[in-house]
């Protein structure tokens, strides 16, 4: 497989973010190691450095899952981003995917084109689970990485691969990212530090999840505006935390970005008829303090059936639908 074009390995990046939830720029030339990018999360802003290459396969007959990257046109030591994240990535252009590999291990390097290797197994479980791991013989972690995984990946790289090198550390994130059940005497065992992160890795998982299963039974388009634009959401009905809430298809919806913060915030509510409409008590806030500017837009696309999904099992239970009004307070 020849290497791809560095502006198809930039817009692949790019596009992982925005499927995170993210937005990204690029700051410096799509060929130059490393690619410096701008990334706006919904926690604020940071730099990101990316060190990235085609993942190839590595050529062994011996060894046919092995696949991996050549770090060319790069002299050693790699520098680190001394005001945000620093990344190694390889990308599968086939599948659309990432391999994350240990920077810390891989920033020094002898002359040459060193590559780094990962297991295509890994790759693939992770298109299923969002992250996935593969422990080496020498106790390195690579993590097959998703698109919409990417700044979860980003955030926890350097915690991952220290602290993923443990085979019982290693064994919790193989288990976390796959959803399987964990208990909490079998957590116990582990240091604090590294109960956090496979905690973390649980989390993450299950909002993938729920996000991925949300968003392709909508069709990724709004179930209020209607709209795709890949600018569209997953939201709980009855919020995380709320006693009764749970992952399920049917305690989600497709959400714009500004339906989704209307939703969580009361302005807006889904009555059992599946109608969204307007909360009469929001919206005489709002007139009250002079910042309705826009609210007639909003009440324009309400009032009538949400977009549904066409497997009516998916629809939202109309428990739900009630138990969430009741905890918003909303009286219909």
């Amino acid at each position: 497989m020849p290497a791809v074009r560095p502006d198809v390995l930039v817009d692949a990046i790019l596009d992982a973010f925005q499927d995170s939830g993210a937005s990204g720029l690029l700051l410096s030339a799509p060929s130059r190691h490393p690619r410096r990018f701008a990334v706006q999360t919904v926690s604020g802003s940071v730099e990101v450095w990316v060190y990235a290459w085609t993942l190839t396969h590595g050529g062994r007959p011996s060894l046919p899952d092995e696949y991996r990257i050549q770090m060319t046109t790069v002299t050693s030591p790699l520098p680190f981003n001394p005001k945000g994240y620093t990344i190694l990535l390889g990308y599968e252009p086939n599948l659309k995917m990432f391999g994350g590999f240990d920077l810390r291990r891989h920033h020094r390097f002898t002359t040459g084109s060193p590559s780094v290797q990962i297991d295509i197994k890994c790759i693939h479980k992770a298109l299923q689970d969002g992250l996935a791991f593969d422990r080496k013989d020498n106790d390195e972690i690579a993590v097959g990485v998703r698109p919409d995984q990417i700044v979860n990946y980003i955030a926890n790289a350097s915690e991952l691969h220290r602290l993923g090198a443990s085979a019982a550390t290693y064994g919790f994130l193989v288990k976390a990212s796959a959803l399987q059940a964990i208990t909490e005497k079998e957590l116990a065992r582990l240091p604090q530090e590294r109960r956090k992160i496979v905690s973390t890795i649980n989390r993450f998982s299950r909002a993938a999840c729920f996000r991925q299963q949300v968003l392709t039974a909508y069709g990724y388009r709004c179930a209020v505006s209607r709209l795709q634009l890949r600018l569209v959401d997953a939201a709980h009905i009855l919020p995380v935390g709320a006693e009764g809430s749970t992952d399920e298809i049917q305690n989600g919806l497709a959400l714009s970005p500004t339906f989704h913060r209307a939703f969580d915030n009361g302005l807006v509510f889904l009555d059992e008829n599946y109608i969204m409409r307007i909360n009469p008590v929001k919206e005489l806030q709002l007139v009250t303090l002079r910042l309705d500017g826009g609210l007639s837009d909003v009440k324009s696309l309400l009032d009538k059936r949400i977009h549904l999904p066409p497997d009516r099992r998916q629809w939202p239970k109309p428990a739900i639908v009630h138990q969430a009004n009741e905890y918003r307070r909303i009286s219909v």
